[in-house]
Order: C-alpha cells, then sequence, then structure tokens
C-alpha cells in the first residue's frame, strides 16, 4: 500500500466515524418528533414546523461561524453580545432613518460584526492571548457598550421599515426567509470547507497548529479568518434577529453563547478542534430547538430544558472523546501494517 492510498483510507475512516455523528442526530430528531407527534398531533402541523424552523434558524446560523472557529481549536463567546449590539445598533439607526432598507440593515449589520471578529481574532491570532480569555472579556465589552448605546430604551417594531420586518415574517414559496438565508449560508461555508485547500487548512490548524505551521499554512490568518466570519455570521444574526422579533432592547440574545457552543458540540465538531462539519453544526442546533418546542407542547416544566442540553453537551463531548481514541487506535494499527 502506498503513502497517498493509505493516506486517503485513513481519511476515509475518519469521515465514515464522524459522518455517523451527523446520522444519529437525524435519528434523534426523528425519534423526538414522532414522539411528541404522538402525544401531540398539532407539533406537526404547518404552523408548528414553520415555528420550529424559525427558532433554529438564527442559532444554526451563529453554530455555522462558531464551528468554523472552534475546528481551529479556538472559540468564540462573545457571538449572542455582538447579535444583542446588533440588533440594537442597526434598530436605532433604522427608527432613525426610515428610508433604508434591508440591505443596508444587513451590510451594516455585518461589518459591526467584523469589526468585534476583528478585535477578537487580532488577540487571539496575533497577540497569543487564549481564546477564552480573549472572547470573554469581549462578551463584557460589547455588552456594556450595548447597554451604554441604548441607555435603557426600546426600539419597536412600529418604528422600523417595513421591509425589514418582511425579512423576518415573510416566506417564498410557502418557505420562510429565515431558514433560507441559514441554509445558503451553510451550503457556501460547508462547500468551501470541504472543496478548498484554503479550507482544509483550518482543520489541519485544529488538529496540530505547530505541524500545519511547518506545512505552511499560514495559522495566524486562518484563524483570524474564522473570527472574522464568525464575526460576520452573528452580525448577520443580529439583523435577522431585529427582523424576526422586532421590538428589542439592549440585552437581546444574552446567554446565547452557550447554546451555540453546546448547538456546534452536539452536532460533532470536536471542542479539540480538527474534526467536525457545519453540516452536523446546524443539526445540533436544530436538535436542541426542537427538544425545546417539545418540552413546551408536553408541557414539561423548563428547567429540564437546560438540563436536557448540559447532558446533551456532556455527552457529546465523551463521543468525541472515546471516537477520538478508537480513530487513534485505528490509525496506529494501520501505520503499523504500512511500516511492516
Amino acid at each position: 500500500m502506498t503513502a497517498v492510498t493509505a493516506g486517503r483510507s485513513t481519511r476515509g475512516i475518519v469521515d465514515l466515524v464522524f459522518r455517523a455523528r451527523e446520522l444519529s442526530i437525524v435519528l434523534a430528531l426523528a425519534v423526538l418528533v414522532a414522539v411528541t407527534a404522538a402525544a401531540n398531533g398539532n407539533f406537526l402541523s404547518a404552523q408548528g414546523l414553520k415555528d420550529i424552523f424559525l427558532n433554529a434558524a438564527i442559532l444554526a446560523l451563529l453554530a455555522v461561524g462558531q464551528s468554523f472557529v472552534v475546528i481551529t481549536r479556538n472559540i468564540d463567546l462573545s457571538v449572542g453580545s455582538v447579535v444583542g449590539l446588533v440588533a440594537f445598533t442597526v434598530g436605532d439607526v433604522l427608527a432613525a432613518n426610515q428610508g433604508l432598507g434591508v440591505g443596508v440593515a444587513i451590510v451594516l449589520g455585518i461589518v459591526i460584526g467584523c469589526v468585534c471578529g476583528l478585535v477578537n481574532g487580532l488577540l487571539v491570532s496575533f497577540g497569543k492571548v487564549p481564546a477564552l480569555v480573549v472572547t470573554l472579556g469581549t462578551l463584557y465589552v460589547i455588552q456594556g457598550l450595548d447597554h451604554a448605546i441604548a441607555h435603557g430604551r426600546q426600539i419597536n417594531a412600529v418604528d422600523l421599515p417595513r421591509s425589514v420586518l418582511s425579512l423576518g415574517n415573510g416566506s417564498v414559496l410557502g418557505i420562510p426567509y429565515l431558514p433560507l438565508i441559514t441554509v445558503v449560508v451553510m451550503l457556501a461555508v460547508g462547500y468551501y470547507l470541504r472543496s478548498y485547500a484554503s479550507g482544509r487548512d483550518f482543520y489541519a490548524i485544529g488538529s496540530s497548529p505547530e505541524a500545519a505551521g511547518l506545512a505552511g499554512v499560514p495559522v495566524r490568518r486562518r484563524v483570524m479568518a474564522a473570527y472574522l466570519l464568525s464575526g460576520a455570521l452573528a452580525g448577520l444574526g443580529g439583523v435577522l434577529w431585529l427582523a424576526r422579533f422586532g421590538t428589542v432592547v439592549a440585552d437581546d440574545a444574552h446567554g446565547w453563547e452557550l447554546q451555540v457552543v453546546s448547538a456546534v458540540v452536539v452536532g460533532g465538531v470536536a471542542i479539540t478542534g480538527g474534526v467536525g462539519t457545519v453540516y452536523g453544526a446546524a443539526l445540533g442546533a436544530l436538535l436542541l430547538t426542537t427538544i425545546t418546542s417539545a418540552l413546551v407542547v408536553l408541557k414539561v416544566n423548563p428547567f429540564w430544558q437546560q438540563a436536557i442540553t448540559g447532558a446533551l453537551l456532556l455527552l457529546a463531548i465523551s463521543v468525541d472523546r472515546v471516537l477520538a481514541l478508537r480513530v487513534a487506535r485505528i490509525l496506529r494499527r494501520r501505520n503499523a501494517r504500512h511500516g511492516s
């Protein structure tokens, strides 16, 4: 067996093992929906399904951006704060300038998100400050900035342009705009990671930053790009939040960073980096959202939502560890046979 053939075979094993994670999420979703629908037939009504996908759209969008960062063995805890800042700031600008439309709102939101991502990326990639410390700090800085701008005020739906509200509540062929936007972004990012050499660099960095650097991968630039994308999608998420809910205050999306990280890890993106897909992260977001909706339909105490999310997070991390050990064992055996 040649080295190239062995490498392809090894990659095939890794892909197969972690693709099984995504399949398990789909099966869990199917079982959850079937059980809930059996208990309450309205759960699978057209409106019920629409609400689930609308509720999952923004979380899945943020999970896609977070996946980019986690794959490089980093984390971004500031995404919830960025969503809140963008939602209020863009809403404030639109309320004061009724002539502005949805295009301006999206561009402004993405720009604000990119600035936040740039700060995170510079400190992590060039400043060499641990990502957990940087993004925890910027989380509080952005929250404070949001409260300073809001100064106790509230943005109301009646103050916003009709085009913005239509983005959050409109649909095409019966499919809401928000899930469509998330799916398009997810497919584009997933295709890039899978099909381009620069996209595969992110996985190389997550597997081993030192080895990636020795192989000529521009580690700092790639990590910077990951944070820029995460910030940009958080900015877009803030605009979609504004369009979806209309009425926003300074602390919107507070605590969402933990939900986003949970969705990413539950979706099979290893917290240690180098493994996972944006498709799995989006499925993780859909699973968590469906659990929330199911608990509401079944009239279960909301406490159990947090308990189940925490349990899923612990289970996902444990499964990642077991799979990583199993894959490492398989690779050692194959390398030993190849060496002999």
